[in-house]
């Protein structure tokens, strides 16, 4: 069991967001053979934007991240898998990418916990519920106090980055300059 096409992710930017494969990638399970072809469209890890000094977006893990993106969007809405094997799938490629212990249950927990929000993704979800809130409480003491102290730190940029551009569009009409002056983003979540 092992990503047959090698952990290497070949992708071109499509949006901001999202990236497109440019090389299939082709993970070679227990029974089943998994090819994530040209064209499918990634976010790589749906990390929201205040865990990311814990997570980011891509690292040792991107080609099981890219991996599950194609199970939950293209395999489980074809019936082919349910949602609690994508994210099993999921956790154990994690494991032969060689990413820590801790780091995959975390991600794993956080995907199981993300399905909730799914209809598709509901089916199941209660037998993993003691392994999912185990870990949510083993990851709580490390992930709490640097939580709040990053979301309290980007409140308190954005509020910073507005005052500075209102003083910019302000200023504007009295320096001689047709720079642009870009609006700043609100989504703290990305």
């Amino acid at each position: 069991m092992t990503f047959v096409s090698g952990s290497h992710v070949l992708v071109r930017q499509t949006t901001e967001e999202d990236w497109t494969l440019e090389e299939e990638l082709v993970y070679q399970g227990r029974t089943e053979r998994f090819v994530v072809p040209v064209g499918t469209l990634t976010d790589f890890a749906s990390v929201p934007r205040v865990f990311a000094w814990l997570v980011p977006k891509y690292g040792v893990f991107t080609a099981a991240a890219v991996l599950h993106d194609h199970l939950v969007r293209v395999e489980r809405p074809a019936g082919r898998i349910s949602a609690v094997d994508a994210d099993g799938l999921f956790r154990r490629a994690m494991r032969e990418l060689g990413v820590p212990f801790l780091v995959r249950w975390f991600m794993w927990a956080a995907v199981r916990l993300a399905a909730l929000t799914d209809a598709d993704g509901r089916p199941g979800w209660l037998r993993d519920l003691p392994l999912v809130a185990l870990v949510f409480l083993l990851a709580l003491p490390v992930l709490a106090l640097p939580t709040v102290a990053i979301v309290i730190g980007l409140a308190v940029f954005t509020v910073f980055e507005y005052l500075v551009w209102v003083v910019l569009v302000a200023t504007s009409r009295f320096r001689e300059s047709d720079k642009e002056i870009n609006r700043p983003r609100t989504d703290l979540t990305t």
